[in-house]
């Protein structure tokens, strides 16, 4: 029995045979009218048993590499949005360091002119400055100058962990546009293949008793 090896995906339609006038028809002498034509339906090319089996093979092989592919653009789409989210928060973070370094500069510009204000104090003759307010306006100043280096550091110290980050992000993103390139190419490898099996394989027939015989193959090899 005769059957049609058909793509899963979909069933292309077999292309009609358009019918042609026969030159050779007989004349009815009592009507003088061309006889209607019999046309002989070519007879299909069934597929060889090593042929159909290597269909079946490319099919099945079609079948786990189309798994694989989707599993790897799946995996490529949750590593990007997790790249998307890790940018987003390294931006957060560079914002937050200019704030805090637009505020560290208006800090160092008052200690400094603090430091001024305590000097021209200190120096002052008439009238003479009071020791205890000297006193304490340089304690607060020493204060709010080690209050300020020590801000410093910690910023200088986020700053460098901010650097390491965005290095390796950028290393990140370099081995996500190298996993693209990869991918890219293995879809194309696939679809190049899904189309030679329809060239090879698709809406052609075959029989029926090959198809149990490999069958049989199939099982016995463990497939």
């Amino acid at each position: 029995m005769k059957r049609l090896l058909i793509s899963l995906a979909a069933a292309a339609l077999m292309p009609a045979f358009a019918q042609t006038v026969n030159p050779g028809a007989k004349v009815d002498p009592k009507n003088n009218k061309v006889g209607k034509p019999v046309v002989e339906k070519p007879k299909a090319k069934l597929l060889s048993r090593d042929q159909l089996r290597n269909c079946i093979e490319m099919s099945e092989a079609n079948g786990i590499e189309a798994e694989a592919v989707k599993a790897d653009q799946n995996s490529y789409k949750d590593t990007a949005s997790a790249l998307k989210a890790e940018r987003d928060a390294l931006q957060k973070a560079d914002e937050a360091a200019g704030v805090a370094l637009a505020e560290m500069k208006a800090e160092r510009e008052g200690i400094l002119k603090e430091f001024e204000n305590i000097k021209a104090y200190a120096e002052n003759k008439d009238p003479r400055p009071d020791p205890e307010v000297l006193a304490a306006r340089n304690k607060a100043y020493q204060e709010r100058a080690k209050a300020f280096d020590t801000r410093v550091n910690s910023i200088n110290e986020n700053n460098a962990k901010s650097n390491e980050a965005r290095k390796a992000f950028g290393t990140k993103v370099d081995a996500l546009n190298v996993s693209f390139k990869a991918l890219e190419e293995r879809q194309e490898n696939h679809l190049d293949k899904v189309d030679t099996w329809k060239q090879e394989c698709g809406n052609k027939q075959y029989d029926e008793e090959d198809e149990k015989a490999i069958k049989k193959e199939r099982a016995a090899a463990g497939k």
